[in-house]
């Protein structure tokens, strides 16, 4: 099964007096549980088509699928239901709430799901912090945590509103080699455990090679795909 389908795909952007075309006539598919990356030099549009994906931006001509739902007309409201539902997100720049602790930030997604008592929200915090190894920092606050530490914890809180999809922008881009190694290795684990899909943009050598299909983009296109056994 398809869990994201792209149908000839334009994006363009309105720079001073000009258009700029970020993404030229995509045409993708990614099945449910595939371990994916998109590589491409900076500015080649890989961050953009992340964003399409993430229903965070919308094309400006062509058609998006998310877990068979057609996203392209959908209204801001509706696409922020799915974001949360079906959409979990971890960036390079960790963007944890500072002031939270590692359970709270893991939380804090949970909130807008109404139908989840304080009971349920706190066994999905004790359970995803277990699965990334961080259950004994649970009350530590992103300051008092390392670099690979700050990105668990990201993972857990992408990982508790039990999403389809993950989409990771350069998450290793500010953690050192065996750190990024060992997150990498953490989010393979936990595709292989779960099922769920793992969609990267990246230039990342690491992350090109742990992927189970690489596909490449260039000036808003794609240009090349590898299948990797990994």
């Amino acid at each position: 099964m398809n869990i994201v389908r792209i149908e000839n795909v334009f994006k363009e952007y309105t720079l001073g007096t000009s258009q700029v075309q970020a993404l030229k006539g995509i045409n993708l598919q990614i099945k449910s549980g595939e371990f994916l990356a998109i590589a491409g030099p900076s500015g080649s549009g890989k961050s953009t088509l992340l964003n399409l994906i993430g229903c965070i931006d919308t094309p400006s001509s062509g058609k998006i699928y998310i877990n068979n739902q057609d996203v392209s007309g959908q209204t801001p409201d509706q696409l922020s239901e799915l974001r949360a539902r079906t959409i979990g997100f971890i960036f390079q720049t960790f963007n944890l709430f500072s002031v939270l602790s590692a359970a709270e930030n893991v939380e804090y997604p949970l909130l807008q799901f109404k139908e989840l008592t304080a009971s349920k929200r706190q066994e999905r915090i004790i359970k995803f912090l277990d699965i990334v190894g961080l259950q004994a920092f649970a009350h530590h606050r992103p300051n008092q945590l390392s670099g690979g530490q700050r990105q668990r914890v990201a993972i857990a809180r992408a990982l508790a509103t039990h999403p389809k999809v993950i989409l990771a922008d350069e998450p290793t881009a500010n953690l050192d080699h065996k750190t990024g190694e060992d997150i990498l290795q953490l989010m393979k684990q936990i595709n292989r455990d779960s099922g769920t899909t793992f969609i990267f943009s990246t230039h990342d050598a690491k992350v090109m090679a742990m992927a189970e299909r690489l596909v490449r983009i260039e000036d808003g296109r794609l240009v090349e795909e590898d299948r990797v056994l990994a």
